[in-house]
């Protein structure tokens, strides 16, 4: 049985870097490309981290580096929460000692990669500038990806970096429009799934110690920062992992336990609502008597699955397993 072809866009920071390790030693699973983008941190930083990532998992998987700044906004790291280096600022511990990126844009790598690759799975961990900056230069592309799955949004609840809008999406909201409206098929697992029973609890980092690999040493370590940051934001301990948890529903799909297909758009216009995920949940643009409303939406339906329940037992399952 072949396995599955994954193309990861990222932007590099401790939450990507376990999503990646899963990918990366999952035997049905085989990543093509890792491109990455400017988000948790600067570009450069970002290759440098993703570059380590497959030394560790003794990858050869190429990186390709991509934008290094959103569309249209001034960019602004995530660094508060993740470190300067994005990895909980471990100095050179954790730095790529041979590979190098390849010389070709990201942006060509996506598109090649969806062209040359049937059944290719996307999966994006960052702001989604790097796929919509492909998605304009080859539209033709949206139809030959298989699944798109979006780490990104928060659908219908609270954002992380305002009470409306998830990082990822706030960050680049003309990018995260282009492709929310390109006609992919989407796969929307937001930043709820990193809270409450999905986080990693202290006996939970306890387990993940005692399976005492590389890897498992490295998904602690790289996120202390970061849990340092998620108790200043919420009050609750733990390691926070979203793009872990996205990456376990892009793996196995059926850890995601109810899901359902709604228009969704971005907030582009208002600071006050920047990069929310509007998702139609009653599927009100359907209705004629609210055409004038949502008439944008009508000429242009284009849905998105979004997840909106996750095994949470599950995905910490497979993490472990996937560490071990």
């Amino acid at each position: 049985m072949p396995r599955r072809p994954f193309l990861i866009d990222t932007d590099a920071g401790s939450d990507d870097a376990v999503a990646i390790l899963m990918a990366l030693r999952h035997a049905d699973v085989e990543v093509r490309a890792l491109t990455v983008v400017a988000g948790n941190v600067p570009l450069a930083q970002g290759v440098q981290n993703t570059l380590y990532f497959t030394e560790l998992c003794d990858a050869e998987v190429p990186v390709y580096a991509g934008a290094d700044r959103p569309l249209l906004r001034e960019y602004v790291s995530a660094d508060w929460f993740h470190g300067a280096d994005g990895l909980g600022d471990w100095g050179e511990r954790y730095r790529p000692r041979q590979r190098r990126p390849d010389a070709r844009h990201a942006v060509d790598a996506i598109i090649d990669a969806a062209r040359e690759t049937p059944g290719l799975v996307i999966v994006t961990l960052g702001p989604l500038t790097n796929l919509a900056l492909a998605l304009r230069k080859a539209p033709d592309i949206a139809a030959l990806i298989s699944r798109c799955v979006v780490m990104g949004g928060a659908a219908c609840t609270n954002g992380n970096v305002t009470p409306a809008a998830e990082y990822n999406i706030w960050c680049d909201p003309e990018a995260a429009r282009i492709v929310f409206r390109a006609g992919l098929p989407l796969e929307m697992v937001g930043w709820e799934f990193s809270i409450g029973d999905f986080v990693l609890k202290p006996e939970d980092i306890e387990h993940v110690r005692s399976i005492n690999t590389a890897c498992a040493d490295f998904t602690i370590d790289c996120n202390i920062k970061g849990m340092r940051g998620y108790e200043i934001q919420t009050g609750e301990i733990g390691i926070s992992l979203p793009d872990g948890v996205a990456m376990a529903v892009a793996i196995d799909p059926s850890i995601c336990l109810e899901n359902s297909r709604h228009y969704v758009d971005v907030e582009c216009d208002s600071e006050l609502t920047r990069g929310m995920t509007v998702v139609d949940k009653l599927n009100i643009s359907d209705d004629a008597r609210n055409a004038a409303v949502w008439r944008e939406a009508r000429t242009n339906p284009v849905q998105t699955l979004i997840c909106w329940q996750v095994d949470a037992g599950r995905w910490k399952s497979l993490l472990y397993q996937l560490l071990r």
